[in-house]
């Protein structure tokens, strides 16, 4: 109602309205700034803690260091940004503007409650994979426009590791399609509600799948092996700079938001059990943050695989599990039907 009201009062149709705000601002780019601000310093804190070091605090120690991520950003933002002379400079600047677009481009079609999207679509879950899949190859394109051998093989890595993470999340997606008999989110979360089992008690399986490729296609511990601080370079990103530096270590944290949304609404029940849009998407905020700031805490208390380690762990024990998940799902589905 309200968001017909506000319609009515700018003259606008519904659709265009609804087509605006929620990429904008829920569950779009203003939720999404404030949410990465939020983890990166609960993130620094929960390893601090667990691993007995000091965390953010000398700036505004009385908030916590909370104001520590400003002092970052301003640095970040006044910060020169470097182009070397070999590369290819329109792809190089170009390169984390693309990969960033494509990574924030779901937020038209995943709801983040009832009623609360951009455009509603039966094949919301496609999209959404299909463009977070597409990413990837800026940022190679990122790696190899630097004319840094270094920056050529950690755009390699990213390929290789990433290859991995999407066959483990489609045959994980595909179990979960199977499972409630469609590729719509707002439909898989209809299912749950109506059965009162979420997808995590259904198919626990495809859920586990899901949250290890989302690990990895974050570059989340264990996986985080491009950006690995004992290197000697930032994987694809090492000649990168200032602003356009900040950019590039945003793409992990959007895919971070935009997969835990998505396993929220396909494992944890969405906004179940509120109906009405404020509620809903409350819950299905909470819920994601939750994941989030699991995903993060595994940080301090994991090391970090090596690669022959990560590939041999997702194709030689994830992909047969991704079968048995599919199984599940097509039997689950016929216990619903």
């Amino acid at each position: 109602m309200v968001l017909v009201e506000l319609a009515r009062i700018l003259h606008v149709p519904v659709w265009a309205l609804r087509g605006f705000l929620a990429p904008l601002v829920y569950p779009g780019l203003v939720a999404l700034l404030g949410t990465v601000l939020f983890l990166i310093w609960a993130e620094r804190k929960m390893a601090a803690r667990v691993q007995q070091r000091v965390g953010p605090y000398y700036v505004s120690p009385r908030l916590r260091g909370a104001l520590q991520l400003i002092a970052d950003g301003t640095r970040f933002a006044l910060q020169e940004v470097i182009v070397h002379v070999e590369t290819d400079r329109t792809m190089f600047v170009l390169g984390p503007i693309v990969a960033f677009t494509l990574l924030a481009l779901p937020f038209a079609v995943i709801p983040g409650g009832p009623g609360i999207y951009g455009f509603h679509s039966e094949f919301s879950i496609v999209i959404v994979y299909a463009l977070l899949t597409l990413a990837p190859i800026a940022i190679i394109l990122m790696g190899w426009a630097s004319s840094n051998k270094f920056s050529m093989i950690g755009g390699g890595r990213e390929a290789l590791l990433t290859v991995s993470g999407e066959i483990t999340l489609a045959l994980s997606l595909l179990a979960v399609a199977a499972m409630y008999g469609t590729l719509d989110f707002v439909k898989a979360v209809e299912k749950q509600m109506s059965t009162g089992i979420i997808g995590l008690v259904s198919n626990p399986i495809a859920a586990l799948l899901f949250f290890l490729a989302t690990l990895l296609l974050t570059d989340r511990v264990p996986f985080d092996i491009v950006l690995g601080e004992q290197e000697i370079v930032q994987g694809p990103y090492t000649e990168y700079s200032g602003i356009l530096y900040a950019l590039t270590m945003a793409l992990d944290y959007t895919k971070l938001y935009t997969l835990s949304i998505a396993f929220t609404l396909l494992f944890l029940g969405g906004w179940a059990p509120f109906t009405t849009p404020l509620l809903g998407a409350i819950a299905v905020y909470v819920k994601s943050l939750l994941v989030m700031l699991f995903s993060v805490f595994l940080r301090a208390v994991y090391g970090r695989m090596k690669l022959d380690q990560a590939m041999n762990f997702f194709w030689a024990r994830l992909f047969p599990l991704g079968f048995i998940a599919l199984a599940l799902g097509v039997f689950v589905h016929a216990i619903y039907a």
